[in-house]
Parts: structure tokens; sequence; C-alpha cells
């Protein structure tokens, strides 16, 4: 049934690519995903797709749909996450984003487009389905603070579901691989926004102020002391500050206050929990000394990406008879962060790397880069990949 799933991928082919272009031409931003909702409304329903479910969030954006096997058994869910980036398309392409300002920087229309042409292949195969597959087409992967995985999920969409599999299109894997790992795959992402007070004042008198400026670059340095000196060698993680604002930008002022903001990335829970209580004590400890108090708001927006040792095996697998061994290696770890790990803390799932990386075919800028591209010479492989993940899980 592998190489029929093959086969019927390369039948869809030029149709992938051509939906992949227009979900390129026309992209919408987190929870504004309504006409691309509405297309691929559209084709489940041309398909004879189940249980068709518009809207997330409180909004009209994002589906869900059922594709039943003939006889009953357990069910897969595929992913794929749909929405843009607020970014301006730099590319000289004929299918290059007809709105300003917003762009498919990161491949979601690719993913979206796959899975449509998964749905293709399934509905052509149902009748020896062994169980159901349920197709997410997910808003607002990029929202951050509120999920898409995390609306879909309140909502009801993981009722019934035993294994979810998802793809991502990664620009720095070679065009044609796929890529996988049990286990740690993508960091936790938490988010802090820092308010450092102190008592503004003239430049030329700085007795007379507590300068929250000094306290800033204090506390700037001593928060990467967290991870080179508290956090064990053998662990991983990653504390940015995005960026320091003051309360005034003039050459003779010393201002009232300092804002700073900025991310941590992690694997393990306790070394989650370690960052945060040392950011808290390095805070409070050096605002105070310099005679400034500082509040710290420490959010944990998303958790860590854990594939499913099983699920992940599964996947490899399917992924080798589909491409051959030599084209299917292990990731190494991603200090990016995806809500597909939301799925994962419900049951079994497996996220896998998709590379669409091509120097001639300019498909290598980084993912959020306002050149970004794919090679779409593999787009049908990622269709395959999601209807054979289903197919095999079932069996």
């Amino acid at each position: 049934m592998i190489e029929k799933i093959k086969t019927l991928a390369h039948e869809y082919e030029r149709e992938i690519i051509e939906r992949r272009r227009f979900f390129h031409m026309n992209p919408e931003v987190s929870w504004d995903e309504i006409e691309t909702t509405k297309i691929i409304a559209e084709e489940l329903e041309r398909l004879g797709c189940e249980d068709i479910k518009i809207g997330f969030g409180g909004t009209r954006c994002g589906v869900a749909a059922d594709i039943t096997g003939s006889s009953g058994g357990k069910t897969v869910a595929l992913r794929a996450d749909i929405d843009a980036l607020p970014l301006d398309d730099e590319k000289d392409v004929p299918y290059k984003s007809q709105k300003a300002g917003v762009m498919h920087a990161c491949g979601h229309d690719s993913h979206a487009a796959m899975l449509l042409g998964a749905a293709k292949i399934l509905t052509r195969i149902k009748s020896g389905l062994k169980g159901g597959v349920r197709l997410l087409f997910q808003p607002a992967e990029e929202h951050g603070l509120k999920s898409g995985a995390k609306a879909m999920i309140d909502e009801g969409v993981m009722e019934g579901v035993n294994s979810v599999f998802g793809i991502h299109s990664m620009s720095t894997v070679a065009a044609g691989e796929i890529q996988y790992r049990s286990g740690p795959f993508m960091a936790a992402a938490d988010a802090w926004e820092l308010v450092i007070t102190g008592k503004g004042g003239h430049g030329s008198t700085p007795e007379t102020s507590f300068d929250p400026n000094i306290a800033a670059c204090q506390i700037a340095a001593a928060l990467q002391t967290i991870v080179s000196r508290e956090i064990s060698p053998k662990d991983t993680a990653v504390l940015s500050i995005g960026g320091i604002k003051s309360s005034s930008y003039v050459f003779n002022i010393i201002p009232e206050r300092v804002e700073m903001v900025g991310s941590v990335r992690t694997f393990r829970s306790e070394v989650q929990d370690h960052v945060e209580e040392a950011m808290k004590r390095i805070v409070n400890g050096v605002s105070e000394s310099m005679r400034c108090k500082a509040g710290l708001k420490y959010n944990r927006v998303m958790p860590a990406t854990i594939n499913d040792p099983v699920a992940t095996e599964l996947a490899k697998s399917v992924a080798e008879n589909l491409l051959g061994s030599g084209k299917v290696k292990e990731s190494n770890l991603n200090m990016g962060s995806e809500d597909f790990s939301c799925y994962g803390r419900l049951v079994p799932a497996t996220l896998v790397y998709l590379g669409v990386e091509n120097h001639e075919k300019k498909s290598d800028f980084p993912h959020h880069s306002p050149k970004f591209d794919i090679d779409e010479s593999v787009l049908y492989l990622g269709a395959a990949m999601y209807a054979a993940y289903a197919w095999s899980f079932l069996e």
C-alpha cells in the first residue's frame, strides 16, 4: 500500500504545488485565516470528509474533519498549521505574496497543501482503512500566547484520537530528506517581561537619582550566568534578551524606569524551574543593591515537543519505505518551539522535518526570512508521508 500511496501522491503533485502557491499568494496571519479556512473546508467537503468543524477560539479560523474507514478501529490525527507571518515578501517569484506585510515565511502554506493532498489520497483508499483519520488544519501556531493547538484541543478535536502526526518543512534540511528524533525534539518557550523602576533625574547629578539603566545593565550581564554557571553542561538552555527600553531617550536625562523583554528555551521541566527561580533571585537582588525596584513576569508559553518513541519509530519506518534509508536521518535538537507539543501531552505524537533546502532554487533562506521559500518538488513526498503514517498506524 505504501507504493500505491506514493503513486497517488505523484498523481496529485501538480495540484499540491498549485494549492501551495495559492496559499502563498494569499497569506493570513494568526487568527485571521478566514479565507484559508473556507477554501480548505470546501475542498474537504468535496472529498466527502465527515464531521467538518469550522472555526476555533471564537473565530472562523481552522478546520477539523474526519475520514472514516470501512472497519472500526483507532483514530489517528494528522496536523498542519495554516497561519502566515507579519512580514513583507521580498522574493521575485510569480507566486509572491499579494498582501503587503503578510507572508508565509515558515512553510505553513506547504503544510496545508500537503495535508490536502493526503486527504485526497486517503479518501481514495478509505475502504481499506482500519479506523479513522482526523484532519487538523490548525490556526495560529505562530501566535504563541493564544495557541491554535490549545484552542482546538479545548474544543474537543482530540476526543477519540490515539496518535497525532505532523510534518514541518525545514529549509536547513536537504530537499527530499526526512528527519526524525525520538524524545526531546523542540524546546519549551517561555517569555518574560521585566520592569525596573528607579528615581529619574538630571545626567549631571546622578547622585540624586537611582539609575535603572545601570541596574538593567547589571541584570543583563548577570542573567547570562544562569546558563553558564548554574545549568549543567549536560542540559540545554537558552536565555535571550529581546529588547531593553528606557522611559526616556535624552542625552542628559536619567530615566525613571527601564523595560526588558526576553525568552527562555529549555527541554526539561527541572531546568525550566531552575532558570525561572534564578532569574527572580538575580533580578530582585541586583535591583535592591542598586536602590531600584523590579517586577518580573515569567510566562510559560509553550511546552517542549517530546516525540513519542513508538510513534517516532513508526514514522521512521514509513519514511524509509517511501524514500529509502539513505534519505531518512536523525535530527539534532532544535531550540525553536512548536505548539504541536500540546498534542503530545495527551497522546503519543511525533513531528518530523521534511527537507526543502535547495541552493539552486533559492530555498535555503532561514525560516521567518523575507526571502524564505521551499523546493516544491518534494511536496508530494510530504502528502505521501502524511497518508502513509495514517495507513500504517491503523494497520
